[in-house]
């Protein structure tokens, strides 16, 4: 009978697009990964994968071959999950990515009182603001702010809470350039912002019976950290939109006044993704319990 570890390492090496993603996942040498893949492929008389310079490809038969092998792979990490709650307390390594300000702010001050509650769960956080590839880079749960969840794809989708963010600015700015009353206002202020996915900084508000008007921006200074965002608007560099958490103190002390408290911008999303729901080991089904009962209160954030 075949080795069933062969079948782990092919289905992993076709899901993670290749034997270098494959052997970061296992913690196996990147040749004995193939050198293993070769003589499965010898002891089944068959080709699994076509191999090229730059990319990995599956032949009819390693499509089929794939299955199974993903098949075995699912009973066999349902049949440890069983004894795992048999056992009881959720075990073993949770690798999560997370936004740097959520990870800063509402994860941050969160993952502790989760570590104690589960002293036999390692945590490994990677606080980045880039989109990752859960497969790929073997990652268990990625968090994420968004205002559809559209690019979630075939992930798994969770939702957590929602997103607000305040218009504010400085008392000496408006000092200097008017308070605005509507939104046309907002032009003879200066702006700073994050910088824009699109290229262009189009401002979307929503106003109090609905309406929808775009204001387009000619900010003073982009910037992509909403730390430093802050000691911009703070320092009268310009108004902007600011997560509520991040400012709320801020204008209680009279630091940052909120502009057109009647507008808004639409709320994003704030939610985890992972690849599946059969399967989850305890681990990362107790970490997706705990965000999901103490995330929401703590939530309006946006990245």
């Amino acid at each position: 009978m075949q080795d069933l570890n062969d079948m782990l390492f092919f289905a992993e090496v076709v899901e993670r697009g290749g034997f270098t993603a494959a052997s970061r996942s296992l913690g196996i040498p990147k040749s004995r990964l193939s050198r293993r893949i070769s003589e499965l492929e010898q002891e089944l008389g068959v080709r699994l994968l076509q191999r090229t310079t730059r990319k990995l490809s599956l032949t009819e038969v390693g499509e089929t071959y794939l299955r199974h092998c993903q098949s075995m792979r699912e009973e066999a990490q349902a049949a440890a999950d069983a004894v795992a709650q048999v056992k009881g307390s959720p075990r073993g390594t949770v690798r999560v990515s997370c936004p740097v300000t959520l990870a800063q702010t509402v994860v941050g001050e969160l993952l502790p009182i989760f570590l104690e509650r589960n002293p036999e769960v390692r945590v490994e956080m990677q606080v980045l603001n880039r989109p990752v590839n859960l497969l790929e880079e073997g990652i268990d749960i990625a968090l994420r702010v968004r205002l559809s969840l559209d690019e979630s794809g075939s992930m798994v989708v969770k939702r957590l809470g929602e997103g607000v963010q305040l218009l504010v600015a400085s008392p000496d700015l408006l000092i200097r350039q008017g308070t605005p009353q509507t939104v046309e206002d907002l032009a003879k202020l200066g702006s700073i912002a994050m910088p824009s996915s699109e290229g262009r900084n189009i401002m979307r508000l929503l106003g109090p019976d609905g309406q929808e008007e775009i204001a387009v921006l000619h900010p003073r200074y982009l910037v992509d950290d909403l730390l430093v965002l802050r000691f911009a608007a703070l320092a009268g560099t310009g108004f902007c939109w600011l997560p509520d958490y991040l400012c709320q103190q801020d204008m209680q002390a009279g630091r940052l006044v909120r502009l057109l408290p009647d507008w808004s911008q639409p709320k994003a999303i704030v939610h985890a993704v992972f690849p599946s729901r059969r399967g989850l080991v305890p681990a990362v089904r107790s970490f997706l319990d705990f965000l999901g009962e103490t995330v929401p209160e703590r939530s309006r954030v946006i990245t």
